[in-house]
């Protein structure tokens, strides 16, 4: 084969879309079982039975098609409403009217009225679409920005205005890092805050780690590392959330907080506010 220089307008025009067939024996069966369900003004904990009974898995599929909920989402409801003992058809089985008490306290009944008694219209469609891709995202962003403007104002009602948000601090022999929260200031900070808010599970789990590492190799001794977190989701991540627990117990993280925990973490910046003031004096 002759060498030859290719150009990006070379790769881009000749980019084709990877068509690919969404739906799967699952998928198809769910479908089948979603338009033979029985159309009722409303539903009981005996059409629950009844929906998962057939087919647990394809019947917990269509009661979080019906809740609106991811699968990450729907696992850690589930987790969430029924405790340890897992989620499965096993657990179902097992336990049958526990479980369907928590899909009851998600209130799967009413959501079964709500979908199956709609009159669609054309919009409902796009509406789903935008849903499903865009709101998405957005809502992972809005997730994540409202853990942080929480935590914001703890740090404003501590520090005022000593602090900035989102920035690369300068540490040890000039190594910088990225934070939420540089007090008083990006350099040579006295307090780094990381903040992370969850609601699936995925690989960004996983990049709080690195990012977390990143910081305590690039901080000074005498910075104080606080992380706060929250999000069910991290229970099927525990792996995860342990190597930052092991990163806390080994004093490279000086505490954990999390949303239930607000008190507590005003308190410490409360007390680390102190000592900053006792320093400059």
């Amino acid at each position: 084969m002759a060498t030859a220089d290719q150009t990006i307008d070379d790769i881009v025009g000749s980019l084709s879309a990877l068509d690919v067939d969404w739906m799967d024996d699952t998928a198809r069966n769910a479908i089948a079982r979603l338009v033979a369900l029985e159309t009722k003004v409303q539903y009981e904990r005996a059409d629950i039975a009844a929906l998962l009974d057939e087919n647990f898995e394809e019947g917990i599929l269509c009661a979080r098609l019906f809740l609106a909920l991811s699968k990450d989402s729907m696992e850690s409801e589930l987790k969430r409403e029924l405790g340890p003992g897992g989620i499965g058809v096993k657990r179902y089985k097992h336990d049958r009217d526990a479980f369907i008490d928590a899909l009851v306290r998600l209130q799967l009944p009413d959501a079964l009225a709500a979908a199956i008694n709609h009159q669609p219209v054309w919009s409902d469609i796009l509406v789903e679409r935008l849903r499903s891709g865009r709101g998405s995202a957005i809502s992972g962003q809005k997730r994540g920005r409202g853990l942080e403007d929480l935590v914001e104002a703890m740090v404003r009602e501590v520090f005022g205005d000593q602090y900035e948000t989102r920035c690369t601090f300068t540490g040890a022999e000039g190594r910088t890092a990225k934070c939420d929260f540089a007090i008083p200031d990006r350099h040579r900070p006295k307090i780094v805050i990381e903040v992370k808010g969850y609601g699936a599970t995925g690989s960004k789990m996983s990049d709080i780690i690195g990012d977390l590492d990143a910081i305590i190799n690039a901080m000074r001794r005498d910075t104080t590392l606080l992380f706060f977190t929250d999000g069910t989701t991290w229970k099927s991540r525990l792996s995860d959330l342990k190597k930052i627990i092991q990163r806390q117990n080994e004093g490279e993280i000086a505490r954990i907080y999390t949303t239930s925990m607000s008190g507590d973490f005003v308190e410490e910046l409360k007390r680390l506010r102190m000592i900053m003031d006792s320093q400059a004096q």
